[in-house]
């Protein structure tokens, strides 16, 4: 809300609560109690609700709204390794961890520390997988990530993310939301309410799955919270209808549906005249949009019209599900104008107890899944002048640790939860290319130089959206939430 107070709606939504109270005193002082919790500031200036209300002063919930300030980058596409990906094994090379592979880690890293699954005196695990100088940037990245190398000099690579969940669910919500507990809006949802969409015929803010099933946290990583739902991930599939409902049923015309859209809409403006409350309009604004994605979102799920060498480059196959073609899909839906993409490739947990979760099987399979279509994304986007203001992110919600997990005296190599040093890296959209921010230890397990906590990631891709972050509230409850809680820095070594 930027802090703005709403004067005339303020007036307005108190009138309401006055006249409610009157209206539905014969049903108890709770319906009263529940109406005059309406929010003050559901209507934020110069930004929310539908075309619905004129009365209200209402417009477009989703109509582009300046940064506030000059902004690097214009949308986003988040990459989530939901699982956790391994970064000794991918992106931090450790020569000390090789040495002592086998070795039972120091107690001074280990006393008192609490683990996912880790046992006893749990042993160092050297990677099985070398690594390569990559580009002038000479950035270390593993042989499991070749592609990523070829464009080493475009990214940026932060060694020293930290975070302070260790279990999937909530570690990947407060990657997400900057909050551990599901209920708080994701950054999607943030940046839409905050700036809007620059598309009229797609959602703000879409998802796209792939891998083995949804992420742990669910869809409470891509929701609205407590803001209007309107500013929440909208779902798409890669194969089949990718809109579930978006057709319409049998003997149903679009003219049927556009007059069915007109009559409903008709009737929820004379509530929302009534009643103030946003969610209406969110109820409007949802059947528009639902309309005109009828015709927007199969001409944008249709990648068979693209050249063979986009496939070739993506590892991309039309009709089929898969994170190559999510990866395309994201390009389009940024060059449609949607503010941000986030994909979600589940399967990174990478624990060892078989060869279906272990890091000499499974994790290369992961790698060949999800790398070529990565890099490919970043270098289409350069190729077409996009990459300057779509940044582009890939991570997961932790790390893994150094350490040979060892469940059940498993023989497969794997890593347990690791909350305290991973990697994640960054591309376009005012990132400074080619460089490596943080540190770790010897062995990987700790952040010893400019350590980056999940707050200060969030600050600093609003940063380069052109948002403070610390000025991006909403009041819910008594008080103003932000995407950054009450901290996070903008880490200025990642500014190009």
């Amino acid at each position: 809300m930027r802090d703005v107070r709403l004067d005339p709606m303020e007036d307005m939504l108190r009138a309401v609560t006055r006249r409610h109270f009157f209206k539905q005193a014969g049903f108890g002082i709770g319906a009263a109690a529940l109406s005059s919790l309406l929010n003050r500031y559901a209507f934020a200036a110069g930004s929310s609700v539908a075309s619905a209300a004129p009365a209200l002063g209402a417009v477009n919930p989703l109509a582009p709204k300046p940064p506030m300030f000059p902004a690097k980058a214009k949308s986003i596409i988040y990459l989530f390794m939901a699982g956790a990906p391994s970064q000794v094994d991918l992106l931090d090379y450790k020569p000390r961890l090789q040495e002592f592979d086998g070795q039972h880690i120091p107690d001074s890293f280990v006393k008192g520390e609490r683990f996912a699954f880790i046992k006893g005196a749990p042993r160092l695990l050297g990677s099985p997988y070398d690594f390569k100088r990559w580009g002038q940037s000479g950035a270390e990245v593993s042989e499991l990530l070749p592609s990523l190398g070829e464009i080493a000099d475009d990214i940026a690579v932060v060694r020293s993310v930290h975070t302070t969940q260790f279990n999937h669910a909530p570690a990947q919500i407060f990657m997400n939301t900057g909050f551990q507990i599901f209920g708080r809006p994701s950054m999607g949802s943030w940046l839409t309410y905050g700036l809007g969409s620059e598309s009229s015929d797609l959602p703000g803010f879409v998802v796209l799955v792939s891998g083995e099933n949804d992420p742990d946290g669910g869809k409470a990583c891509w929701g609205s919270g407590f803001l209007p739902t309107v500013y929440q991930g909208v779902q798409f599939r890669s194969a089949g209808d990718p809109v579930l409902f978006l057709t319409n049923p049998a003997g149903v015309s679009p003219e049927v549906r556009r007059q069915s859209l007109d009559a409903i809409k008709d009737l929820n403006e004379v509530h929302l005249k009534s009643m103030g409350d946003p969610e209406i309009v969110t109820r409007i604004a949802s059947y528009e949009m639902a309309y005109r994605m009828q015709s927007s979102v199969p001409q944008l799920m249709d990648i068979t019209k693209e050249p063979k060498s986009i496939h070739e480059m993506y590892g991309t196959e039309p009709g089929k599900a898969s994170f190559a073609n999510n990866c395309l899909l994201a390009r389009r839906l940024v060059e449609r104008g949607v503010r941000f993409v986030q994909l979600y490739h589940r399967g990174w947990d990478n624990h060892g107890t078989s060869a279906h979760d272990d890091i000499v099987n499974r994790l290369p399979q992961l790698c060949r899944e999800t790398d070529q279509a990565s890099a490919a994304l970043v270098k289409d986007l350069k190729q077409r002048g996009l990459l300057d203001h779509t940044m582009v992110v890939w991570g997961g919600e932790f790390g893994r640790t150094p350490m040979n997990e060892e469940r059940n005296r498993s023989k497969f190599l794997g890593r347990d939860h690791h909350p305290r040093a991973f990697s994640v890296w960054l591309a376009g959209g005012g990132i400074k290319p080619g460089v490596t921010v943080g540190q770790t230890d010897e062995l990987g397990y700790n952040a010893i130089e400019d350590p980056v906590d999940v707050h200060d990631l969030h600050a600093t891709i609003l940063h380069l959206m052109g948002i403070d972050h610390t000025k991006l509230t909403y009041r819910f409850q008594g008080r103003d939430f932000r995407l950054t809680d009450v901290s996070g820095n903008v880490v200025k070594k990642l500014l190009a």
